[in-house]
């Protein structure tokens, strides 16, 4: 049998799309790492925060005459300038990969409970946006905030936001 040193490779090469849901289940993410990514992404809110709320608060100072304005401007723009930039980097972790840049420092993924890939629509218009307009309800919404991170020492260790929207968190 004569082989062709030209021809294309015979191998086969199995499409990788999604996981099964066996596998899914065993590399589902522990709640110490859900924890402490939540807290790393906590930290960096904290670094945009803390000089935009500085600035903010040197508008008194400024209005009694005691500073001038040229610098609360200045640490109120690099304070948004830092928001930006952490949301733009976040936002293309979570359409990329599933990831913010604590989930991404603590190699853990959001996914779909099929598998596949959760894009950045879902994650906004169904994960975050139906607990945070819930939490908004006078009278209510403070149960809401207190049963959607209770929610992981369950079984399934899913939040309400996951089971909203149909997602799961594993290692990466």
């Amino acid at each position: 049998m004569e082989t062709n040193p030209y021809a294309a490779p015979a191998a086969v090469v199995d499409d990788v799309a999604a996981w099964d849901a066996y596998d899914l289940e065993n590399r589902k993410a522990g709640r110490g790492k859900r924890l402490g990514a939540a807290l790393l992404d906590g930290l960096l809110n904290l670094i945009w925060a803390a000089p935009f709320f500085w600035g903010a608060t040197m508008v008194g100072d400024v209005n009694k005459g005691l500073k001038p304005a040229a610098p609360m401007i200045g640490v109120m723009l690099l304070g948004f300038a830092l928001l930006v930039a952490i949301f733009v980097v976040n936002c293309v972790l979570l359409h990329r990969h599933g990831q913010t840049i604590g989930k991404r420092a603590l190699d853990i993924a959001i996914v779909r409970t099929d598998g596949s890939r959760m894009g950045l629509l879902r994650y906004i218009f169904i994960r975050v946006l139906p607990v945070s307009l819930l939490g908004a309800i006078p009278y209510l919404g403070w149960l809401v905030s207190l049963v959607d991170p209770l929610l992981i020492f369950g079984k399934d260790r899913r939040c309400l936001h996951d089971l909203i929207a149909d997602t799961i968190v594993v290692d990466a």
